[in-house]
Protein backbone atom coordinates (compact mmCIF):
# COMPACT_ATOMS: atom_id res chain seq x y z
CA UNK A 1 0.00 0.00 0.00
CA UNK A 2 1.46 3.51 -0.77
CA UNK A 3 2.49 5.60 1.66
CA UNK A 4 0.60 9.16 1.62
CA UNK A 5 1.91 11.78 3.96
CA UNK A 6 -0.57 14.20 5.35
CA UNK A 7 -1.02 17.42 2.49
CA UNK A 8 -2.09 20.05 5.12
CA UNK A 9 1.58 18.84 6.95
CA UNK A 10 3.44 20.06 3.69
CA UNK A 11 1.66 23.42 3.16
CA UNK A 12 3.19 23.83 7.04
CA UNK A 13 6.37 22.47 6.35
CA UNK A 14 6.83 24.88 3.05
CA UNK A 15 5.82 27.75 5.09
CA UNK A 16 8.18 26.91 8.09
CA UNK A 17 11.06 26.15 5.44
CA UNK A 18 10.78 28.99 3.14
CA UNK A 19 9.97 31.66 6.19
CA UNK A 20 11.38 34.60 4.81
CA UNK A 21 11.04 33.98 0.80
CA UNK A 22 8.95 35.65 -1.69
CA UNK A 23 6.05 33.87 -1.77
CA UNK A 24 2.69 35.04 -4.05
CA UNK A 25 2.71 38.56 -5.80
CA UNK A 26 0.36 40.24 -7.49
CA UNK A 27 1.48 41.40 -10.52
CA UNK A 28 2.64 45.31 -11.11
CA UNK A 29 1.08 45.01 -6.91
CA UNK A 30 1.97 43.61 -3.66
CA UNK A 31 4.46 41.00 -2.96
CA UNK A 32 3.64 38.26 0.80
CA UNK A 33 6.75 36.38 1.93
CA UNK A 34 6.05 32.96 3.27
CA UNK A 35 5.60 34.39 6.90
CA UNK A 36 3.20 36.90 5.17
CA UNK A 37 0.88 34.37 4.15
CA UNK A 38 1.10 32.30 7.48
CA UNK A 39 -0.29 35.65 9.10
CA UNK A 40 -3.50 35.92 7.09
CA UNK A 41 -3.78 32.00 7.12
CA UNK A 42 -4.05 32.91 11.20
CA UNK A 43 -6.23 35.44 11.06
CA UNK A 44 -8.33 33.76 8.87
CA UNK A 45 -8.53 30.78 11.25
CA UNK A 46 -9.91 33.43 14.12
CA UNK A 47 -12.63 34.39 11.48
CA UNK A 48 -13.65 31.23 10.90
CA UNK A 49 -13.39 29.95 14.47
CA UNK A 50 -15.50 33.11 15.62
CA UNK A 51 -17.75 32.50 12.37
CA UNK A 52 -19.32 29.17 13.73
CA UNK A 53 -16.97 27.25 10.52
CA UNK A 54 -16.21 23.49 11.97
CA UNK A 55 -13.60 20.92 10.40
CA UNK A 56 -15.42 19.51 7.30
CA UNK A 57 -18.33 22.79 6.68
CA UNK A 58 -17.79 23.97 3.06
CA UNK A 59 -16.04 27.41 2.08
CA UNK A 60 -16.63 28.69 -0.88
CA UNK A 61 -14.75 31.34 -3.30
CA UNK A 62 -14.69 33.10 -6.07
CA UNK A 63 -13.13 35.87 -7.55
CA UNK A 64 -10.16 36.25 -10.26
CA UNK A 65 -6.68 34.98 -9.22
CA UNK A 66 -4.79 37.05 -6.50
CA UNK A 67 -2.27 36.25 -3.60
CA UNK A 68 -5.41 37.22 -1.63
CA UNK A 69 -7.35 34.29 -3.09
CA UNK A 70 -4.34 31.74 -2.50
CA UNK A 71 -4.09 32.81 1.13
CA UNK A 72 -8.16 32.41 1.51
CA UNK A 73 -7.74 28.80 0.18
CA UNK A 74 -4.57 27.74 2.13
CA UNK A 75 -6.58 28.55 5.21
CA UNK A 76 -9.90 26.76 4.49
CA UNK A 77 -7.26 23.76 3.97
CA UNK A 78 -5.14 24.22 7.19
CA UNK A 79 -8.35 24.67 8.93
CA UNK A 80 -9.95 21.56 8.40
CA UNK A 81 -12.79 22.70 6.12
CA UNK A 82 -13.57 21.87 2.24
CA UNK A 83 -12.66 24.47 -0.55
CA UNK A 84 -15.17 24.88 -2.64
CA UNK A 85 -13.49 26.86 -5.51
CA UNK A 86 -16.12 28.34 -7.99
CA UNK A 87 -14.90 30.12 -11.32
CA UNK A 88 -15.40 33.73 -11.54
CA UNK A 89 -16.38 33.89 -15.56
CA UNK A 90 -19.88 31.96 -13.70
CA UNK A 91 -22.83 33.85 -14.08
CA UNK A 92 -24.66 34.86 -10.80
CA UNK A 93 -26.98 32.23 -11.35
CA UNK A 94 -24.73 29.58 -11.49
CA UNK A 95 -22.51 30.84 -8.47
CA UNK A 96 -26.13 31.03 -6.31
CA UNK A 97 -27.16 27.16 -7.16
CA UNK A 98 -23.18 26.05 -6.39
CA UNK A 99 -23.32 27.75 -3.10
CA UNK A 100 -26.24 26.06 -2.20
CA UNK A 101 -25.73 22.68 -3.80
CA UNK A 102 -22.41 22.45 -1.92
CA UNK A 103 -24.11 24.02 1.80
CA UNK A 104 -20.90 26.51 1.63
CA UNK A 105 -21.13 28.13 5.23
CA UNK A 106 -18.82 31.02 3.50
CA UNK A 107 -18.30 32.75 0.34
CA UNK A 108 -15.20 34.47 -0.59
CA UNK A 109 -15.73 37.23 -3.40
CA UNK A 110 -13.43 39.40 -5.95
CA UNK A 111 -14.21 42.52 -6.32
CA UNK A 112 -16.95 42.28 -10.05
CA UNK A 113 -18.43 38.70 -8.34
CA UNK A 114 -19.38 40.89 -5.07
CA UNK A 115 -21.07 43.24 -7.31
CA UNK A 116 -22.73 40.55 -8.99
CA UNK A 117 -23.91 37.85 -6.16
CA UNK A 118 -27.50 38.61 -3.93
CA UNK A 119 -27.20 37.13 -0.56
CA UNK A 120 -30.80 36.85 -0.20
CA UNK A 121 -30.65 33.97 -2.61
CA UNK A 122 -28.08 32.18 -0.71
CA UNK A 123 -29.66 32.00 2.48
CA UNK A 124 -27.70 29.17 4.41
CA UNK A 125 -24.71 31.23 4.33
CA UNK A 126 -22.97 32.75 7.53
CA UNK A 127 -20.84 35.65 6.16
CA UNK A 128 -19.66 36.95 2.55
CA UNK A 129 -15.71 38.09 2.47
CA UNK A 130 -14.73 40.20 0.19
CA UNK A 131 -11.44 38.52 -1.12
CA UNK A 132 -8.96 41.91 -1.69
CA UNK A 133 -9.29 42.90 2.36
CA UNK A 134 -11.08 40.43 3.77
CA UNK A 135 -13.86 42.80 4.69
CA UNK A 136 -17.39 41.83 5.74
CA UNK A 137 -19.22 42.46 2.64
CA UNK A 138 -21.97 40.40 4.30
CA UNK A 139 -22.55 39.17 8.37
CA UNK A 140 -25.40 36.90 9.64
CA UNK A 141 -24.47 36.55 13.44
CA UNK A 142 -23.03 39.44 16.22
CA UNK A 143 -20.08 36.99 16.61
CA UNK A 144 -18.45 37.46 13.31
CA UNK A 145 -19.00 41.17 13.24
CA UNK A 146 -17.43 41.18 16.32
CA UNK A 147 -14.53 39.03 15.23
CA UNK A 148 -13.65 40.87 12.33
CA UNK A 149 -14.15 44.49 13.59
CA UNK A 150 -11.39 43.39 16.60
CA UNK A 151 -9.33 40.91 14.43
CA UNK A 152 -6.02 42.37 14.82
CA UNK A 153 -6.55 42.91 18.35
CA UNK A 154 -7.85 39.05 18.49
CA UNK A 155 -4.59 37.93 16.56
CA UNK A 156 -2.50 40.48 19.10
CA UNK A 157 -3.86 38.37 22.01
CA UNK A 158 -3.28 34.90 20.81
CA UNK A 159 0.46 35.89 20.31
CA UNK A 160 0.84 38.51 22.70
CA UNK A 161 5.04 38.52 21.85
CA UNK A 162 5.17 38.26 17.85
CA UNK A 163 4.04 35.37 15.47
CA UNK A 164 6.75 32.74 14.82
CA UNK A 165 7.38 29.89 12.96
CA UNK A 166 6.68 27.78 15.97
CA UNK A 167 3.10 28.60 16.24
CA UNK A 168 2.54 27.40 12.51
CA UNK A 169 0.31 24.27 13.45
CA UNK A 170 -2.35 22.77 10.90
CA UNK A 171 -5.12 20.68 10.75
CA UNK A 172 -3.80 17.13 9.87
CA UNK A 173 -6.36 15.31 7.57
CA UNK A 174 -7.32 12.20 8.90
CA UNK A 175 -6.88 9.50 6.37
CA UNK A 176 -6.01 10.62 2.40
CA UNK A 177 -9.23 9.81 1.51
CA UNK A 178 -10.83 12.32 3.09
CA UNK A 179 -12.43 15.20 1.06
CA UNK A 180 -9.99 18.21 0.24
CA UNK A 181 -12.47 19.94 -2.56
CA UNK A 182 -15.52 19.92 -4.42
CA UNK A 183 -14.78 21.51 -7.66
CA UNK A 184 -17.64 22.27 -9.85
CA UNK A 185 -16.56 21.32 -13.82
CA UNK A 186 -17.52 23.99 -16.14
CA UNK A 187 -18.90 21.17 -17.90
CA UNK A 188 -18.95 21.91 -22.08
CA UNK A 189 -22.25 19.63 -22.10
CA UNK A 190 -24.60 21.58 -19.80
CA UNK A 191 -25.08 21.37 -15.81
CA UNK A 192 -22.23 21.60 -13.80
CA UNK A 193 -21.05 18.46 -11.33
CA UNK A 194 -19.38 19.01 -7.66
CA UNK A 195 -16.20 16.87 -8.61
CA UNK A 196 -15.25 15.61 -4.57
CA UNK A 197 -11.11 15.60 -4.78
CA UNK A 198 -9.79 13.77 -1.42
CA UNK A 199 -6.53 14.67 0.23
CA UNK A 200 -5.12 11.77 -1.77
CA UNK A 201 -4.76 13.32 -5.25
CA UNK A 202 -3.83 17.08 -4.05
CA UNK A 203 -0.89 15.08 -3.10
CA UNK A 204 -0.60 12.70 -5.78
CA UNK A 205 -0.38 15.55 -8.08
CA UNK A 206 1.98 17.26 -6.40
CA UNK A 207 4.58 14.46 -6.11
CA UNK A 208 3.70 13.89 -9.66
CA UNK A 209 5.16 17.90 -10.77
CA UNK A 210 7.88 16.78 -7.98
CA UNK A 211 8.88 14.05 -9.90
CA UNK A 212 9.00 15.31 -13.51
CA UNK A 213 10.10 19.08 -12.76
CA UNK A 214 11.89 18.73 -8.94
CA UNK A 215 14.96 18.66 -10.67
CA UNK A 216 14.07 21.74 -12.76
CA UNK A 217 11.97 24.25 -10.16
CA UNK A 218 13.78 25.26 -7.01
CA UNK A 219 12.60 27.37 -4.17
CA UNK A 220 12.63 31.16 -4.87
CA UNK A 221 12.60 30.37 -8.67
CA UNK A 222 9.44 32.44 -10.62
CA UNK A 223 5.92 31.55 -12.27
CA UNK A 224 3.45 32.80 -13.48
CA UNK A 225 0.14 32.19 -12.86
CA UNK A 226 -2.31 32.52 -15.91
CA UNK A 227 -4.82 30.05 -15.50
CA UNK A 228 -7.58 30.67 -12.90
CA UNK A 229 -6.73 28.56 -9.90
CA UNK A 230 -10.93 27.67 -9.74
CA UNK A 231 -9.61 25.48 -12.49
CA UNK A 232 -7.87 22.20 -11.56
CA UNK A 233 -5.07 22.23 -13.80
CA UNK A 234 -3.92 25.89 -12.68
CA UNK A 235 -4.81 25.05 -8.97
CA UNK A 236 -2.32 21.86 -9.00
CA UNK A 237 0.40 23.24 -11.44
CA UNK A 238 0.52 27.04 -11.63
CA UNK A 239 -0.05 27.21 -7.27
CA UNK A 240 -0.15 24.23 -5.32
CA UNK A 241 3.22 22.43 -6.51
CA UNK A 242 5.08 26.15 -6.42
CA UNK A 243 4.14 27.27 -3.12
CA UNK A 244 4.90 23.23 -1.86
CA UNK A 245 8.45 23.91 -3.46
CA UNK A 246 9.13 27.61 -2.03
CA UNK A 247 8.78 28.97 -5.57
CA UNK A 248 7.42 32.75 -6.15
CA UNK A 249 4.18 32.86 -7.69
CA UNK A 250 3.05 35.97 -9.89
CA UNK A 251 -0.67 36.12 -10.39
CA UNK A 252 -1.79 38.18 -13.33
CA UNK A 253 -5.25 39.95 -11.59
CA UNK A 254 -6.94 41.46 -14.55
CA UNK A 255 -8.02 39.41 -17.42
CA UNK A 256 -4.80 38.47 -19.28
CA UNK A 257 -4.16 39.99 -22.52
CA UNK A 258 -2.07 38.17 -25.14
CA UNK A 259 -0.20 41.21 -24.89
CA UNK A 260 0.33 41.40 -20.94
CA UNK A 261 0.79 37.95 -20.92
CA UNK A 262 3.88 38.67 -22.93
CA UNK A 263 4.99 41.12 -21.05
CA UNK A 264 4.52 39.28 -17.73
CA UNK A 265 6.86 36.34 -19.65
CA UNK A 266 9.64 39.31 -20.55
CA UNK A 267 9.06 40.81 -16.63
CA UNK A 268 9.02 37.59 -14.41
CA UNK A 269 11.19 35.28 -16.99
CA UNK A 270 9.54 31.70 -15.58
CA UNK A 271 10.75 28.51 -14.92
CA UNK A 272 8.44 26.61 -16.11
CA UNK A 273 4.98 27.69 -18.29
CA UNK A 274 1.41 26.26 -17.94
CA UNK A 275 -0.71 27.25 -20.66
CA UNK A 276 -3.88 25.94 -22.43
CA UNK A 277 -3.24 25.27 -26.29
CA UNK A 278 -5.03 28.66 -26.95
CA UNK A 279 -2.86 30.92 -25.24
CA UNK A 280 0.50 29.62 -27.23
CA UNK A 281 -1.53 29.20 -30.65
CA UNK A 282 -2.53 33.19 -30.45
CA UNK A 283 0.99 33.99 -29.73
CA UNK A 284 2.36 31.79 -32.24
CA UNK A 285 0.42 32.98 -34.96
CA UNK A 286 0.09 36.81 -33.93
CA UNK A 287 4.21 37.06 -33.15
CA UNK A 288 5.58 34.23 -34.65
CA UNK A 289 3.56 33.13 -37.93
CA UNK A 290 3.71 36.92 -39.28
CA UNK A 291 7.84 36.72 -39.50
CA UNK A 292 8.52 33.63 -41.25
CA UNK A 293 5.77 34.08 -44.32
CA UNK A 294 8.23 36.12 -46.14
CA UNK A 295 9.66 34.34 -48.95
CA UNK A 296 13.38 34.59 -47.96
CA UNK A 297 12.94 32.96 -44.80
CA UNK A 298 10.80 30.38 -46.14
CA UNK A 299 13.34 29.55 -48.94
CA UNK A 300 15.90 29.22 -46.23
CA UNK A 301 14.03 26.65 -44.44
CA UNK A 302 13.93 24.72 -47.24
CA UNK A 303 17.26 24.26 -47.99
CA UNK A 304 18.72 21.43 -46.20
CA UNK A 305 21.72 22.96 -44.86
CA UNK A 306 20.64 25.83 -43.62
CA UNK A 307 17.45 24.88 -42.41
CA UNK A 308 19.06 23.90 -39.03
CA UNK A 309 20.57 27.29 -38.29
CA UNK A 310 17.38 28.81 -39.80
CA UNK A 311 15.21 26.47 -37.21
CA UNK A 312 17.62 27.00 -34.22
CA UNK A 313 17.19 31.05 -34.73
CA UNK A 314 12.94 30.91 -34.98
CA UNK A 315 13.41 28.70 -31.81
CA UNK A 316 15.46 31.23 -29.96
CA UNK A 317 13.11 34.53 -31.05
CA UNK A 318 9.64 31.61 -30.16
CA UNK A 319 11.55 31.00 -26.53
CA UNK A 320 11.97 34.54 -26.22
CA UNK A 321 8.47 35.41 -26.51
CA UNK A 322 8.18 33.00 -23.46
CA UNK A 323 10.64 34.90 -21.17
CA UNK A 324 13.59 32.59 -22.22
CA UNK A 325 14.13 31.29 -18.86
CA UNK A 326 11.58 28.07 -18.89
CA UNK A 327 12.53 24.73 -18.66
CA UNK A 328 9.91 23.31 -20.83
CA UNK A 329 6.10 24.72 -21.98
CA UNK A 330 3.61 22.23 -20.81
CA UNK A 331 0.10 22.91 -22.75
CA UNK A 332 -3.05 20.77 -21.53
CA UNK A 333 -6.67 21.58 -21.15
CA UNK A 334 -7.86 21.23 -24.84
CA UNK A 335 -7.10 20.01 -27.87
CA UNK A 336 -3.75 21.67 -29.56
CA UNK A 337 -3.74 22.87 -33.28
CA UNK A 338 -1.69 20.25 -35.54
CA UNK A 339 -0.08 22.88 -37.82
CA UNK A 340 1.16 24.94 -34.78
CA UNK A 341 2.25 21.74 -32.67
CA UNK A 342 4.01 20.33 -36.21
CA UNK A 343 5.66 23.77 -36.42
CA UNK A 344 6.73 23.68 -32.72
CA UNK A 345 7.91 19.70 -32.82
CA UNK A 346 9.95 20.95 -36.37
CA UNK A 347 12.00 24.35 -35.06
CA UNK A 348 12.60 22.00 -31.76
CA UNK A 349 10.85 24.44 -29.25
CA UNK A 350 10.82 22.55 -26.19
CA UNK A 351 6.91 21.86 -25.51
CA UNK A 352 5.26 19.32 -24.25
CA UNK A 353 1.50 18.39 -24.26
CA UNK A 354 -0.17 16.49 -21.02
CA UNK A 355 -3.84 15.05 -20.61
CA UNK A 356 -6.21 15.35 -17.58
CA UNK A 357 -9.44 16.24 -15.91
CA UNK A 358 -11.18 17.73 -12.64
CA UNK A 359 -12.26 14.29 -11.80
CA UNK A 360 -8.23 13.59 -11.76
CA UNK A 361 -7.46 16.47 -9.60
CA UNK A 362 -5.95 16.78 -13.04
CA UNK A 363 -3.41 14.42 -14.36
CA UNK A 364 -3.69 11.59 -16.57
CA UNK A 365 -1.12 11.26 -18.84
CA UNK A 366 2.23 13.15 -19.49
CA UNK A 367 5.53 13.26 -21.08
CA UNK A 368 9.02 15.00 -20.44
CA UNK A 369 9.69 17.74 -23.22
CA UNK A 370 12.47 15.55 -24.38
CA UNK A 371 10.48 11.80 -24.52
CA UNK A 372 7.12 13.36 -26.02
CA UNK A 373 6.01 12.49 -29.02
CA UNK A 374 4.23 14.63 -31.25
CA UNK A 375 0.81 14.40 -31.37
CA UNK A 376 -0.04 12.80 -28.39
CA UNK A 377 -0.70 13.57 -24.73
CA UNK A 378 2.28 11.58 -22.67
CA UNK A 379 2.08 8.31 -20.84
CA UNK A 380 0.34 7.38 -18.07
CA UNK A 381 1.05 9.70 -15.25
CA UNK A 382 3.20 8.58 -12.09
CA UNK A 383 0.66 6.54 -9.84
CA UNK A 384 -1.91 6.22 -12.57
CA UNK A 385 -2.57 3.50 -14.54
CA UNK A 386 -4.13 3.98 -17.72
CA UNK A 387 -5.78 1.51 -21.01
CA UNK A 388 -7.64 2.13 -23.68
CA UNK A 389 -11.14 -0.05 -23.93
CA UNK A 390 -11.03 -1.52 -27.09
CA UNK A 391 -9.92 -4.75 -29.02
CA UNK A 392 -7.29 -2.93 -31.04
CA UNK A 393 -6.20 0.03 -28.55
CA UNK A 394 -3.24 1.11 -31.17
CA UNK A 395 -5.88 1.66 -34.11
CA UNK A 396 -9.46 1.38 -32.90
CA UNK A 397 -10.15 4.18 -30.79
CA UNK A 398 -11.81 2.79 -27.46
CA UNK A 399 -12.81 5.00 -23.82
CA UNK A 400 -9.85 6.11 -21.57
CA UNK A 401 -10.19 4.65 -18.74
CA UNK A 402 -7.49 5.28 -15.96
CA UNK A 403 -7.11 3.86 -12.15
CA UNK A 404 -4.98 5.38 -9.12
CA UNK A 405 -4.96 7.69 -6.51
CA UNK A 406 -5.26 10.88 -8.17
CA UNK A 407 -9.18 9.37 -8.88
CA UNK A 408 -12.24 11.42 -7.56
CA UNK A 409 -14.23 10.22 -4.97
CA UNK A 410 -17.63 10.45 -6.83
CA UNK A 411 -19.78 13.96 -7.50
CA UNK A 412 -21.35 15.35 -4.41
CA UNK A 413 -24.89 14.43 -4.09
CA UNK A 414 -24.94 12.29 -7.24
CA UNK A 415 -24.81 8.92 -6.63
CA UNK A 416 -26.05 8.01 -10.48
CA UNK A 417 -23.26 9.94 -11.92
CA UNK A 418 -21.28 8.72 -9.86
CA UNK A 419 -22.32 4.77 -10.80
CA UNK A 420 -21.30 6.02 -14.42
CA UNK A 421 -17.89 7.38 -13.89
CA UNK A 422 -16.36 4.83 -11.69
CA UNK A 423 -16.51 1.13 -12.06
CA UNK A 424 -16.60 -1.37 -10.00
CA UNK A 425 -12.91 -1.93 -10.12
CA UNK A 426 -12.22 1.65 -9.33
CA UNK A 427 -11.29 2.52 -13.17
CA UNK A 428 -12.80 6.03 -13.79
CA UNK A 429 -14.31 6.29 -17.16
CA UNK A 430 -12.95 10.02 -18.98
CA UNK A 431 -15.44 10.53 -22.01
CA UNK A 432 -12.74 10.70 -23.94
CA UNK A 433 -11.82 8.36 -26.72
CA UNK A 434 -8.22 7.27 -27.58
CA UNK A 435 -5.50 4.91 -28.79
CA UNK A 436 -2.36 3.72 -27.13
CA UNK A 437 1.01 2.89 -29.36
CA UNK A 438 3.31 0.08 -27.39
CA UNK A 439 5.17 2.32 -26.03
CA UNK A 440 2.34 3.40 -23.81
CA UNK A 441 1.55 6.83 -25.71
CA UNK A 442 -1.64 7.73 -25.33
CA UNK A 443 -3.11 9.85 -29.07
CA UNK A 444 -6.71 11.36 -27.77
CA UNK A 445 -9.33 10.77 -30.58
CA UNK A 446 -12.13 13.03 -29.56
CA UNK A 447 -14.85 13.37 -26.86
CA UNK A 448 -17.59 10.40 -27.04
CA UNK A 449 -20.39 12.68 -26.46
CA UNK A 450 -19.03 14.90 -29.10
CA UNK A 451 -19.04 11.52 -31.49
CA UNK A 452 -21.28 12.19 -34.44
CA UNK A 453 -22.73 8.84 -36.62
CA UNK A 454 -22.59 9.59 -40.42
CA UNK A 455 -25.46 7.60 -42.77
CA UNK A 456 -24.34 4.48 -42.90
CA UNK A 457 -23.07 4.34 -39.27
CA UNK A 458 -19.40 5.25 -39.57
CA UNK A 459 -17.95 7.13 -36.43
CA UNK A 460 -16.82 11.00 -36.87
CA UNK A 461 -14.31 12.91 -34.64
CA UNK A 462 -15.06 16.52 -35.40
CA UNK A 463 -12.67 17.52 -33.77
CA UNK A 464 -10.38 16.20 -36.22
CA UNK A 465 -12.10 18.04 -39.28
CA UNK A 466 -12.05 20.85 -36.86
CA UNK A 467 -8.18 21.03 -36.50
CA UNK A 468 -7.40 21.18 -40.64
CA UNK A 469 -10.42 23.75 -40.98
CA UNK A 470 -8.41 26.13 -38.20
CA UNK A 471 -4.93 25.72 -40.44
CA UNK A 472 -7.04 27.09 -43.45
CA UNK A 473 -7.11 30.69 -44.86
CA UNK A 474 -8.79 33.25 -42.52
CA UNK A 475 -10.38 30.80 -40.06
CA UNK A 476 -9.88 31.52 -36.27
CA UNK A 477 -12.25 28.79 -34.54
CA UNK A 478 -14.83 26.35 -36.15
CA UNK A 479 -17.50 23.55 -34.91
CA UNK A 480 -18.52 20.75 -37.14
CA UNK A 481 -21.87 20.20 -36.17
CA UNK A 482 -24.54 17.67 -38.03
CA UNK A 483 -27.73 18.76 -39.53
CA UNK A 484 -30.22 16.33 -41.18
CA UNK A 485 -27.20 13.96 -41.54
CA UNK A 486 -25.30 16.22 -43.27
CA UNK A 487 -21.87 18.50 -41.72
CA UNK A 488 -21.88 22.14 -41.78
CA UNK A 489 -19.15 23.80 -40.28
CA UNK A 490 -19.56 26.95 -38.53
CA UNK A 491 -16.41 29.32 -38.69
CA UNK A 492 -15.41 32.31 -36.93
CA UNK A 493 -12.81 33.97 -39.00
CA UNK A 494 -9.93 36.55 -38.61
CA UNK A 495 -11.77 39.39 -39.17
CA UNK A 496 -8.96 41.66 -38.14
CA UNK A 497 -6.83 40.71 -41.24
CA UNK A 498 -9.65 39.99 -43.56
CA UNK A 499 -10.45 43.83 -43.29
CA UNK A 500 -6.79 44.68 -43.67
CA UNK A 501 -6.62 43.12 -46.73
CA UNK A 502 -9.44 44.95 -47.76
CA UNK A 503 -12.13 41.70 -47.67
CA UNK A 504 -15.63 42.15 -46.93
CA UNK A 505 -18.29 39.80 -45.82
CA UNK A 506 -18.75 38.19 -49.15
CA UNK A 507 -15.12 38.26 -49.96
CA UNK A 508 -15.05 35.74 -46.95
CA UNK A 509 -17.65 33.98 -47.67
CA UNK A 510 -16.13 33.03 -51.26
CA UNK A 511 -12.86 32.31 -48.98
CA UNK A 512 -14.34 30.01 -46.72
CA UNK A 513 -16.27 27.95 -50.05
CA UNK A 514 -13.00 27.99 -51.58
CA UNK A 515 -11.18 26.52 -47.53
CA UNK A 516 -14.77 23.42 -47.71
CA UNK A 517 -13.29 22.55 -51.23
CA UNK A 518 -9.91 22.26 -50.55
CA UNK A 519 -10.89 20.34 -46.85
CA UNK A 520 -13.34 17.95 -48.37
CA UNK A 521 -10.24 16.78 -51.04
CA UNK A 522 -8.07 15.84 -47.60
CA UNK A 523 -11.70 13.66 -45.89
CA UNK A 524 -13.32 10.73 -46.20
CA UNK A 525 -16.66 10.88 -48.47
CA UNK A 526 -18.91 10.43 -45.15
CA UNK A 527 -16.54 13.23 -43.39
CA UNK A 528 -17.12 15.87 -45.59
CA UNK A 529 -19.07 19.40 -45.49
CA UNK A 530 -21.78 20.24 -47.13
CA UNK A 531 -21.67 23.96 -46.18
CA UNK A 532 -19.57 26.35 -44.35
CA UNK A 533 -21.16 29.11 -42.43
CA UNK A 534 -19.88 32.43 -41.01
CA UNK A 535 -19.85 33.25 -37.46
CA UNK A 536 -19.88 37.00 -36.56
CA UNK A 537 -18.75 36.57 -32.94
CA UNK A 538 -16.20 34.05 -30.95
CA UNK A 539 -17.94 30.84 -29.96
CA UNK A 540 -18.53 30.84 -25.91
CA UNK A 541 -15.85 28.67 -24.30
CA UNK A 542 -15.15 27.10 -20.97
CA UNK A 543 -12.58 28.83 -18.25
CA UNK A 544 -10.26 26.42 -19.88
CA UNK A 545 -10.82 27.55 -23.52
CA UNK A 546 -12.89 24.60 -25.08
CA UNK A 547 -16.00 25.69 -27.00
CA UNK A 548 -19.31 25.12 -25.62
CA UNK A 549 -20.29 23.22 -28.01
CA UNK A 550 -23.79 21.85 -27.01
CA UNK A 551 -24.73 25.77 -27.54
CA UNK A 552 -24.35 25.64 -31.23
CA UNK A 553 -25.70 21.51 -31.81
CA UNK A 554 -29.56 21.43 -32.35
Amino acid sequence: MMEIPSFNELIEKAIIDCWDHDALTDYKGITLQYHDVARKIEKLHILFENGGVAKGDKIALCGRNSSAWACAFLATLTYGAIAVPILHEFTADQIHNIVNHSEAKFLFVGDIVATQVDATKMPALEGIIYIPDYSLVVSRTDKLTYAREHLNEMFGQKYPKYFRKEHVKYYREQNPDELAMINYTSGTTGFSKGVMIPYRAMWSNADFAKHVLGGHLHAGDQVISILPMAHMYGMAFEFIYEFLSGCHIFYLTRVPSPAIIAQAFADVKPRVIIAVPLIIEKIIRKKVFPKIQNSKIRLLMNMPVVSKKVYERICEQVSEAFGGNFYEVIIGGAAFNQEVEQFLHKIGFKYTVGYGATECAPIICYSDYSTFVAGSCGRAALHQLVRIDSTDSENIPGEILTKGPNVLLGYYKNEEATKAAIDEEGWFHTGDLGTMDKEGNVFIRGRIKNMLLGASGQNIYPEEIEDKLNSMTLVMESVVIQENEKLVGLVFPDFDEAYKLGFNKSDLEEIMEQNRVELNKELPAYCQLTAIRLHDEEFEKTPKKSIKRFLYTK
